[in-house]
């Protein structure tokens, strides 16, 4: 029994046991983690290669953060449907109003001064209606137009891919940390605590041997 070596010795071993664990659990998982980002060059330790997983992975990563984003996360289309909402074309319509009516009241009359002899305000007030409901009815042609110069001209999976690829190996690490910091420290919390566990098991099985 291990009260023979003396209960001073069982006193330590039950104090210190698990608390080793939970450290070395800890430490384990909080140098995994430290491995997903360092070293960022590729690094010969006891003969192997060893390189940081994003640093090493950053290109595959920018290709297929490009892909999810433009396959699943945006697309030309999405676009399209929001410029045709009736929230888009009511806000885009009292704009165009806005800039109508400061045109004819400020900007037509200094251009032709001799206008406000023959244009009432009744008369204004219809060529701003005529203006701003003929423009209003172009607001989703104009936004078609738009999303298909986009669709031409703009690679959404080629933008997300070049930007990621670009980003310096601290960038990276910042961005990924500002993301799944919670989530690498409850891996670490979770080593702490199997460790703790297992120091427990141990220390059981030594008790019983």
């Amino acid at each position: 029994m291990l009260t023979e070596a003396g209960p001073e010795v069982f006193k330590w071993t039950w104090c210190l046991l698990p608390v080793i664990a939970a450290a070395i659990g800890w430490g384990t998982n909080h140098l995994a983690v430290r491995m997903l980002f360092h070293p960022r060059e590729e690094r010969r330790i006891l003969g192997l290669r060893v390189q940081g997983v994003f640093p090493k992975r950053q290109q595959a990563l920018a290709e297929k953060l490009g892909q999810l984003v433009a396959r699943e996360l945006f697309s030309m289309e999405d676009v399209r449907q929001h410029l045709k909402g009736d929230e888009f074309v009511a806000h885009v319509t009292a704009t165009i109003e806005g800039k109508v009516d400061e045109f004819l009241q400020n900007n037509l009359l200094q251009m032709i001064p001799m206008a406000s002899m023959f244009l009432g305000s009744d008369m204004v007030d219809k060529i701003k209606h005529s203006l701003v409901e003929s423009l209003a009815k172009a607001v989703p042609e104009l936004g078609d137009l738009f999303v298909s110069h986009l669709e031409k001209n703009m690679d959404v999976e080629a933008v997300v891919r070049d930007k990621v690829a670009a980003f310096s190996s601290d960038k990276l690490e910042e961005m990924l940390l500002g993301i799944m910091k919670r989530e690498f420290r409850f891996i670490e919390g979770v080593g702490a605590v199997l460790g703790f566990v297992i120091g427990l098991a141990q220390l059981g099985i030594l008790w019983l041997m």
